[in-house]
């Protein structure tokens, strides 16, 4: 849980760069390509991540509406990674904006439970990385590179011209 604005902003920016590595290594051609009935496809786990922005925000009371809600996935992946950053920029903007350190232990409804304002910082941290690890499994799958997160991936292993790790 956070106790600070300042230390949620700086993750969420870190996570913002990671996400988007994620998402720029996908392909037109494997964007929307289902491994399996029960899993979506990287185009749907990239376009959740971003409707979350908003659909948590508001219910976080952070916005009026949820400015997201019931849009199409954007055509392109140059779009929805725009979509992504504009929407993540403005998550962090109202963050600052509208929530202090001190109003962090506040309590909100938030799906029928009660959620520390901190604890919804958190969520919102580990549900983005929750998903692109699901995206990373389907990218292997689907044969396209994974870009490391928190230390090389096999292919920057490579790069680096060190055997990958078992």
């Amino acid at each position: 849980m956070y106790r600070s604005i300042e230390d949620f902003l700086t993750t969420r920016k870190e996570e913002e760069s990671s996400t988007v590595k994620i998402f720029s290594n996908l392909t037109e051609e494997t964007k929307s390509v289902k491994i399996h009935e029960n899993v979506r496809s990287l185009e749907r786990l990239a376009w959740h991540m971003t409707q979350t922005l908003t659909e948590m925000g508001k219910n976080a009371g952070l916005f009026e509406t949820d400015l997201l809600h019931e849009l199409p996935i954007p055509a392109s992946l140059p779009e929805l990674i725009e979509t992504y950053i504009n929407y993540n920029t403005l998550l962090m903007r109202t963050v600052r904006l509208k929530w202090t350190d001190s109003n962090l232990d506040d309590l909100v409804n938030m799906y029928g439970e009660e959620w520390k304002k901190g604890k919804i910082l958190s969520i919102l941290i580990a549900h983005e990385s929750h998903h692109r690890s699901q995206m990373s499994v389907i990218m292997r799958m689907l044969g396209l590179p994974v870009p490391g997160i928190y230390g090389p991936s096999k292919e920057e292993w490579i790069a680096f011209g060190m055997p990958p790790m078992e």
